[in-house]
């Protein structure tokens, strides 16, 4: 699979397919993000939002846990780092496909303390599904995953290297 990883990388299981279903992405509606914009613009005057009703609240997990991504397309390979703190490299799934990249995560964590007649838990839950278009075949059998200090990184192979040159603006 991968080169031996160090004592402060572990390597992340990738499975490669060649037709594996597209995860539906859980990013920002545009109607959303409209409506976030519009805030910004007219102050409600301590009205709440809309969003602010427990129900949206809900749904809010999934846009702060969903990943920032970084796509790099070399001449030989696709390098993709997801920054994915506060989840262990055990509690990830990355699958590839020749076209696009999908990433889960799934955490869970439970608080429990207790100090006389106080008692007090909290579990928390976070999980996430995000898929990346690669600019590019890739060779998904090749592919390799490291997971450091919160990133996950993903190096694909090309099927075929690029060929660029320079071209004058005139």
């Amino acid at each position: 699979m991968a080169k031996k990883a160090s004592k402060d990388t572990e390597e992340v299981p990738v499975s490669a397919g060649k037709s594996a279903p597209q995860a539906e992405s859980r990013a920002m509606s545009p109607f959303r993000e409209f409506d976030r914009l519009l805030e910004t613009f007219f102050d409600r005057g301590g009205m709440p939002s809309r969003w602010e009703h427990p129900l949206w609240q809900r749904f809010a997990a999934f846009e702060k846990g969903m990943p920032k991504v970084d796509v790099i397309d070399r001449d030989a390979e696709v390098v993709v780092r997801a920054e994915v703190p506060g989840f262990e490299r055990e509690e990830l799934d990355v699958s590839v496909t020749d076209g696009a990249v999908t990433i889960k995560g799934d955490h869970r964590e439970e608080s429990r303390e207790e100090e006389g007649e106080y008692y007090h838990s909290e579990i928390s839950r976070g999980s996430f599904t995000r898929t990346v278009a690669l600019p590019g075949e890739i060779d998904a059998d090749k592919a390799a995953a490291t997971f450091r200090n919160g990133v996950l990184e993903l190096t694909l192979p090309k099927h075929k290297k690029a060929n660029r040159r320079r071209v004058e603006v005139k």
